[in-house]
């Protein structure tokens, strides 16, 4: 097989994680590269953002066209279910039935293969996405730049969260599918480095996009810190629960995780831009 190049990880995150057609050659029998697909979870954080910013860039734009802030945050968040095929919020909605069954791990895996919403899927995904709407909402109180850099930060932070999910030592809950190709494919540190890197990146990004340093630029580095800190805590917290529910990590945590974080990140962050 032909040796991959520098940059495949990328083009695969992009061709799994966006609509974007990016495209990884593979071998005769469509096998990937060996250790692309791992490299691809740990160039997700990267693709993330990028999302993020087109996504900040949708929310400006409709705030300066008149659009009320409540409905131009929906909107970005259904953009964002469209950029990225649905999939992460499939993967909440399914995580969410699984975790409610209250049932052995073979059951829950056979709802949550299911394809359908049950009710903790539907409260799960209002909770969620509502926050999220609520908080963009909320930030775009906060001036163009600022929008754009908390944006970013809160989908790269989500998306690192995968290299948690998927550390070394979690077994595929199932054989088949993207949990199992990426299951135990991450080194322990790979998810701690992103989340240090965002914070020092995050903070220094949005202190000079919004109010400059200071008493308020301190407060927003506590913020970035304690925000990207919160989302850290609730991928452990979940990619724990749900190795000892499911046996293992799946292609659904792995979207519940990011969407989560995504989420934590912008509610605080809102919070401290616009309070």
């Amino acid at each position: 097989m032909t040796r991959p190049g520098p940059f495949a990880g990328l083009a695969l995150a992009t061709s799994w994680l966006t609509v974007l057609p990016a495209r990884v050659r593979t071998g005769p029998d469509g096998a990937l590269p060996d250790g692309v697909a791992a490299a691809a979870l740990r160039w997700a954080p990267l693709v993330g953002a990028g999302l993020g910013v087109a996504g900040g860039g949708l929310l400006v734009g409709l705030t300066l066209l008149g659009v009320s802030p409540l409905v131009a945050g929906l909107l970005v968040v259904g953009a964002g279910a469209l950029a990225t095929r649905g999939m992460h919020v499939d993967g909440l909605a399914d995580t969410a039935d699984g975790l409610g069954s209250y049932g052995p791990p073979e059951r829950a895996l056979r709802i949550m293969a299911d394809g359908g919403a049950g009710p903790f899927a539907v409260v799960t995904l209002l909770v969620v996405l509502g926050g999220r709407a609520a908080a963009l909402a909320q930030l775009t109180a906060a001036p163009a730049p600022a929008v754009l850099t908390a944006c970013a930060l809160a989908t790269a932070t989500g998306r690192a969260g995968f290299c948690w999910v998927a550390r070394r030592g979690t077994p595929a809950a199932r054989p088949g599918g993207l949990g199992a190709t990426v299951a135990g494919s991450q080194p322990m540190w790979v998810a701690p480095l992103w989340w240090a890197a965002l914070i020092a990146v995050g903070a220094t990004a949005l202190v000079a996009a919004s109010s400059g340093p200071g008493a308020a630029g301190l407060g927003i580095v506590l913020a970035v810190a304690g925000s990207v800190l919160l989302a850290a805590v609730l991928v452990a917290g979940l990619a724990a629960h749900t190795r000892r529910r499911f046996g293992g990590m799946s292609g659904d945590v792995l979207g519940a995780a990011t969407e989560l974080a995504s989420t934590a990140v912008l509610v605080v962050l809102a919070a401290a831009l616009t309070g």
